[in-house]
């Protein structure tokens, strides 16, 4: 493996009630988090090759884990999401790299499918800072029951040469959704949008 993995980890968050409402059946949502070093830190690279290589390895190690996380099968999974925060040392664009040329293939072969693109956020910052990981639906971005987030954090990441990245699963929407829209029932899955 091209990326030098300090951590991992892994989060399930499962919601049973909203507003004193019981949710049925409750809603889990599942991130997985690799701690990486940034071999780029500090300096400008031109050629971010090796970061595209590394957010493909990552693309597969963490759909993996975070499915897992949730015990279903990957082809259940119904939102998903990613998101990467590099250290003070490094750029957006080493986020950039990981996120978007190559993650993703391998994340929607866990999942057997994703028409949709994958929502996905980056920033920079120091120790603790937060990452909202964006959601929405994995075969039709317009299933506004499935536009969400889930913000998850590591108390001692990123260092100042590192980056964290993240992906996140999930086994349904937002608890009692109720603004319209697209509904799970019309998705077609054709050309990710309906």
């Amino acid at each position: 493996m091209k990326a030098r993995i300090r951590k991992i980890v892994t989060i399930v968050e499962e919601t049973d009630q909203e507003q004193g409402r019981e949710v049925k059946p409750p809603v889990r949502r599942a991130a997985a988090i690799a701690v990486i070093e940034n071999p780029f830190a500090g300096k400008y690279v031109e050629d971010l090759a090796e970061l595209i290589d590394i957010g493909e390895e990552l693309g597969g190690l963490l759909s993996e884990r975070a499915v897992a996380a949730l015990g279903i099968p990957g082809a259940k999974v119904e939102s998903y999401g990613k998101a990467a925060a590099v250290g003070e040392n490094g750029e957006l664009e080493h986020a950039a790299a990981i996120l978007h040329p190559k993650l993703g293939a391998p994340f929607r072969k866990t999942l057997g499918k994703g028409a949709a693109l994958i929502p996905s956020s980056k920033k920079r910052g120091g120790l603790g800072v937060a990452l909202d990981i964006p959601l929405g639906h994995k075969d039709a971005a317009f299933v506004r029951s499935h536009f969400d987030g889930m913000e998850v954090r590591i108390n001692d990441a990123p260092r100042a040469n590192e980056i964290m990245v993240a992906v996140a699963v999930t086994d349904g929407g937002r608890p009692l959704p109720r603004v319209g829209g697209l509904t799970k029932a019309e998705i077609k899955g054709e050309d990710g949008l309906r």
